[in-house]
């Protein structure tokens, strides 16, 4: 390259392919460090309508379980069909919340509304180290109101007053029942001792007649304890017709209720790792409302949009409710069609595959060997480079021989060096050092190829750990959870990792680097881990690994004679004296 122009001044440097790609690479990372934490604008929050006093009255009662009623729960009425005159006028008292106490999860309802104030599940914990809640209980509103498209008022009446409540003899189920004289509601939820899956049935009648309505979960759902966890919750339903998975952000409903129907196998909402959604239980139309909700959590106080959805199958809705973690075959087992509620899905096509074949093979590999998905990921992230190996000593070589043939390009452009870069015969200087590289049988792209090799990888290994349940809560060694960033006050993953990167870049044989270029080279580790600081944790252990096997494999050959013979095969031959 030539070193200054004619005039004295230093003339503009080039910007390598690789440079380009690597500063590529760290674009790309950041893209994806920096979008978990855009937080979008928030209007003030939504008044609670609902009067004063009722709101005081939901807050009072106890969380205590409420003796259970003898009488056995009404059955609602058959779809499609009249439920008979009106019911007279209840007047029924608050009571304490309903607990319905299961192997996998606590339940608690409300009286007032008959609506959910509480689901615990006993399996996961959130950041804050208790049991994971999954509903938002600061919301001011709740999952099970029943929406009247169009009558707000009568659904504000509906999910705010007093219902009988009349619970299963086993604890396991509740129906509530609640009449003005005019308007008679109808709700039962059914659960199992060792399932996700719960039944909900609710049926409207106005003066005897059947009423169209749907049921609600508005204002948050899922894992609550994380910073702006409204960023990755999203309504989502699937439509038969078109073998799709549909999902909406909560600023799809940002000027109003946005209303779908068709053939739709399961409506609902999910966040990265939890889903609840309602499935269907007749072949009929299926009516889905999405919703924008502005509500805080416990965590934040400042206001955040969340998605809500409304859903209803009939005059008389019944369906399955699966409550739960994404996990793959647990999904798989409820509905086939809901284990596409996990998201693989890349902006790079085909990349969905090979993330979900990752995480196959890393569970499998926990499952049946290591039984920590830690040491999975080491010993995958081993196999992954050795497969690949054949493929990088073909660019060690061709790095290696760039090397050798240092001494013959500095020649070329010492016989160059007063050439400006606008000069016609910078081209023939150009086509000098392409020539010899294609003498010698030198990729110059070659410094480009662990990088192109390692892409695909980071990127599904990214997927893998924002969307696999599986990993949440995954620990190795000192780290409490491989999903999230060591929760350390300093990081010990991304410091080893930033040693590792400096150590390669010694072993890794350096040609024709200009000394700006050099020392922007050495930047590049600490940059790497700025960027690999607040990932995933299982994230920068692959990327650990994946430096650590590297650095074997490039000392294993700069230390063999192939290394040697590479070498000495670009050497010009010696002049005879």
């Amino acid at each position: 390259m030539p070193e200054s122009s004619p005039g004295g001044n230093q003339a503009p440097k080039e910007m390598s392919m690789e440079m380009r790609l690597l500063l590529a690479f760290l674009l790309m990372g950041a893209v994806m460090l920096v979008t978990q934490y855009f937080v979008p604008k928030s209007p003030p929050p939504v008044k609670n309508t609902a009067p004063a006093a009722q709101q005081t009255a939901v807050e009072k009662p106890a969380e205590t379980p409420a003796e259970t009623p003898a009488p056995a729960p009404t059955k609602p009425a058959a779809r499609g069909r009249a439920a008979g005159p009106a019911a007279a006028a209840t007047t029924e008292p608050p009571q304490p919340f309903y607990i319905i106490d299961t192997d996998l999860f606590r339940v608690s309802f409300s009286n007032q509304g008959a609506t959910l104030h509480g689901w615990e599940l006993k399996t996961y914990k959130g950041n804050d180290g208790k049991s994971l809640q999954l509903v938002n209980t600061t919301a001011g509103v709740f999952p099970f109101s029943i929406y009247l498209p169009g009558q707000d008022a009568r659904s504000k009446e509906l999910n705010w007053a007093w219902y009988k409540q009349i619970g299963d003899a086993d604890g396991l189920g509740v129906t509530y029942e609640y009449s003005n004289g005019h308007i008679s509601v109808h709700k039962q939820f059914r659960f199992e001792k060792k399932s996700y899956l719960a039944h909900v049935s609710t049926a409207v009648t106005i003066d005897g007649k059947p009423a169209a309505h749907q049921v609600e979960w508005r204002g948050g759902f899922g894992d609550l304890t994380i910073a702006i966890s409204s960023s990755s919750q999203q309504a989502l339903y699937f439509d038969l017709a078109n073998n799709k998975l549909i999902e909406q952000r909560a600023s799809t409903a940002s000027k109003g209720p946005v209303d779908a129907s068709g053939n739709f196998s399961f409506v609902g909402l999910a966040d990265k790792y939890f889903a609840a959604v309602f499935l269907t239980e007749g072949s009929g139309a299926v009516q889905e409302t999405t919703f924008e909700n502005w509500a805080r959590t416990p965590l934040e106080e400042k206001p955040q949009d969340f998605p809500g959805v409304a859903v209803s199958d009939g005059e008389v809705n019944r369906f399955r409710l699966f409550v739960g973690p994404k996990d793959l075959q647990l999904l798989k087992s409820v509905d086939p069609k809901l284990e596409q509620v996990v998201n693989f899905g890349s902006w790079i096509p085909g990349l969905e595959y090979v993330a979900k074949v990752l995480f196959l093979i890393v569970n499998w590999a926990n499952v049946s060997f290591v039984h920590n998905f830690g040491w999975s990921i080491v010993l995958i992230t081993v196999v992954l480079n050795m497969i690949m190996f054949p493929l990088k000593l073909t660019n060690m070589k061709s790095m290696r021989k760039m090397q050798a043939l240092k001494p013959q390009i500095d020649a070329i452009n010492a016989k160059y060096k007063s050439i400006s870069l606008r000069d016609p015969k910078k081209a023939q200087q150009n086509q000098e050092v392409m020539d010899l590289y294609k003498k010698y049988g030198v990729n110059p792209m070659g410094g480009c190829f662990p990088m192109l090799l390692q892409l695909p990888f980071f990127i599904a290994f990214y997927k893998v750990f924002t969307v696999s349940v599986e990993m949440r809560g995954a620990t190795w060694l000192w780290v409490t959870d491989l999903s999230q960033a060591e929760h350390l006050p300093i990081k010990i993953l991304p410091i080893i990792m930033i040693v590792t990167q400096f150590l390669m870049q010694k072993m890794t044989p350096q040609a024709n680097v200009d000394p700006n270029q050099q020392k922007m080279m050495y930047m590049m580790p600490l940059i790497f881990g700025f960027m690999f600081y607040q990932l995933p944790s299982g994230l920068v252990l692959y990327y650990l690994t994946s430096n650590l096997v590297n650095m074997g494999q490039q000392w294993f050959f700069n230390h063999t004679d192939t290394a040697r013979a590479v070498a000495l095969s670009v050497q010009p031959p010696k002049k005879k004296k």
